[in-house]
């Protein structure tokens, strides 16, 4: 039978030229490798070099077992180092979705700064809006979600990444911009621009909304949020937003925003993992990456701690 270990000594027996010096850097006795190479001689019949030839002369059966060698040891070598990348936690896989439309003007500059860091690791990133993104993750097709609607799934752990405001956005000379906070019933007669996601994941539905029983009174979806603000400019509608996604437009373009609710709608991003990579430590790098360049780069988000309030999946 042909093993790793006979690939390996006829190599090195071809470097070295010598049974005896094969032997020595093999930290085997001559015997020994004399019975190695001998054994898979007897399995298949066949000589594998001439042993009295100087230099040593393959045949034809060790020449086609050294070609073997060639082309397999390396990538043996290659998973082992792998192989202990990841037993270290210097390697992985991180495919992750985004539930969060805003989302991409943090989390890219945070994916290619830890990519700087972590070479080992195969990123790939997934739009989770044609697709539900967690059942995904707990399947093992994901490694991570950005998600501000968290559900009770089997082997799922949800870190905050960040807390933050939800707004309604108004256009300036809306009659609604004159009130302190908008109130549910304010909404009923309102066209609510959305971005293009179910309304069970809408937190101004879920938590604003429909526990008033109010709904407005037309609902359409907007793709790009500097489409939605200007539609809001515009006076075409009345939009949702979070509030560091707000202070980018406020003072360009003529919209203001208010509390949703006497005391606002307060909301948690969270990074959706399987708890059996909660301590990978490519995956701890990442979410620290990732909060780092949030609150570098975001206006009215806060620290946030502990675990959410979970929906049932559907």
């Amino acid at each position: 039978m042909l093993e790793r270990r006979h690939l390996r000594t006829l190599s090195v027996l071809r470097e070295c030229q010598s049974l005896s010096q094969a032997a020595d850097k093999l930290c085997l006795t001559q015997s020994a490798l004399s019975h190695q190479l001998a054994d898979v001689e007897d399995y298949w019949g066949l000589k594998l070099f001439e042993r009295k030839s100087r230099p040593l002369r393959f045949t034809p059966a060790g020449l086609r077992l050294l070609a073997l060698a060639d082309a397999a040891l390396p990538l043996f070598q290659d998973a082992e180092r792998e192989l202990k990348r990841l037993a270290g936690g210097e390697a992985g896989r991180l495919h992750m979705a985004i539930e969060c439309h805003s989302c991409f003007s943090w989390l890219m500059p945070a994916i290619d700064r830890y990519r700087d860091s972590w070479p080992g690791v195969d990123i790939d990133l997934l739009s989770g809006f044609s697709f539900d993104a967690l059942p995904a993750l707990a399947a093992g097709e994901l490694d991570l979600v950005v998600t501000s609607d968290p559900r009770a799934l089997a082997g799922l752990g949800y870190q905050p990444v960040f807390g933050y405001e939800s707004r309604l956005l108004l256009a300036r000379e809306h009659p609604l911009a004159a009130k302190a906070w908008i109130e549910p019933a304010d909404l009923a007669g309102e066209t609510l621009l959305t971005y293009p996601v179910e309304k069970s994941r809408l937190d101004v539905y879920t938590r604003f909304l429909e526990p008033a029983g109010v709904q407005p009174k037309t609902q359409r979806r907007v793709d790009l949020t500097q489409m939605l603000v200007q539609l809001v400019a515009g006076g075409r509608g009345v939009a949702a937003l979070p509030n560091w996604v707000i202070a980018e437009y406020l003072g360009k373009a003529d919209v203001v925003a208010k509390p949703l609710g006497r005391e606002g709608l307060r909301c948690t991003l969270y990074a959706a993992i399987r708890e059996e990579q909660r301590d990978a430590p490519y995956m701890a790098a990442f979410l620290e990456q990732a909060k780092s360049q949030c609150f570098e780069s975001l206006a009215g988000i806060i620290e946030v701690s502990g675990e959410p309030g979970l929906r049932p999946s559907a």
